[in-house]
């Protein structure tokens, strides 16, 4: 057959981005055998310059990673030049790398798309399948992919965040094992134009990572300052006199009284002790002598 879906994605980052996500991005363009690569952008230049870059590169759609303050990660889609394109932030990204991995499949074969039921609910995320379906879908007859279908991509929706998984079909039993990558994308807004333009539509449930990080540090600082309100009343408690608890007059019922003995007072002088006399002290005293006598002769 003829190529005549020519579909081509450009996969690409801005500098700033770690190991992790560099893995990902390689592990989707062998995923991907309709994909490009480019140098990564810099940061100064505006997102619109990414549509020459693709016009360059003879690309119609777009993957494009930006990373902020060296721990977030966003992720760009979208349709070159004319839109729309949609912002997600990335989140739990797992790569092929990693050992929990354990499936395989054949490079450069072209996936199944599944989606979740939800997706054809509401229209934001009916655009967003679409989007996927031209990002994510091989080309049939694409001169770099093979004829088979031995794996699947999985969108689901969960905790208004879209699931990204990847397994392959066992042939045997038809079972499926989980290779990766594995991501979450948390919806930020949908875009009319490519990379700006009017908002078509904006997350309500979406969260900053920047907010995140601070209630986490409010949460944090709470916590101590409730402690030192405790330590504080503790110490208030010590200082504070002692509230003193009048006597229980049921306390005495069981106590017996002692026998009062008469009072004696003795009117007579106590007779003084006889003076007992050492009658060894003089013989103790003559051998003393003796003793410095016999050392004074010797």
């Amino acid at each position: 057959g003829k190529w005549k879906n020519k579909e081509r994605v450009l996969i690409f980052s801005s500098r700033g981005i770690n190991f992790r996500t560099r893995h990902l991005m390689q592990d989707l363009r062998t995923l991907m055998p309709h994909s490009k690569a480019d140098t990564k952008m810099d940061r100064k230049d505006q997102l619109f310059v990414i549509n020459e870059v693709c016009e360059m590169k003879n690309c119609n759609k777009c993957i494009f990673f930006e990373a902020k303050k060296k721990q977030d990660l966003y992720m760009w889609l979208s349709n070159t030049p004319q839109g729309p394109s949609a912002k997600f932030l990335v989140q739990n990204v797992h790569t092929l790398a990693e050992l929990k991995m354990t499936g395989n499949c054949l490079r450069g074969s072209r996936p199944l798309l599944s989606f979740d039921p939800a997706f054809d609910k509401e229209p934001h995320y009916a655009l967003l399948k679409e989007l996927f379906i031209q990002i994510f879908s091989t080309p049939q007859y694409h001169p770099k992919s093979q004829p088979f279908v031995d794996h699947v991509f999985t969108f689901t929706i969960t905790d208004e965040r879209i699931w990204f998984r990847n397994y392959q079909i066992i042939e045997e039993d038809a079972s499926l094992v989980e290779i990766g990558p594995r991501f979450v994308l948390n919806l930020i807004k949908i875009f009319q134009g490519s990379f700006g333009g009017a908002t078509l539509y904006e997350n309500p449930y979406y969260q900053s990572p920047n907010m995140h990080r601070r209630l986490i540090r409010l949460s944090v600082a709470a916590k101590f300052r409730e402690k030192q309100q405790v330590k504080e009343v503790q110490q208030m408690k010590k200082k504070g006199s002692k509230v003193l608890i009048e006597e229980d007059p049921t306390e005495v019922v069981f106590e017996t009284p002692a026998v009062e003995k008469p009072v004696e007072i003795q009117l007579m002088k106590p007779e003084s002790k006889p003076i007992v006399k050492d009658k060894k002290k003089p013989r103790k005293i003559q051998r003393k002598k003796q003793k410095k006598l016999f050392r004074t002769e010797a």
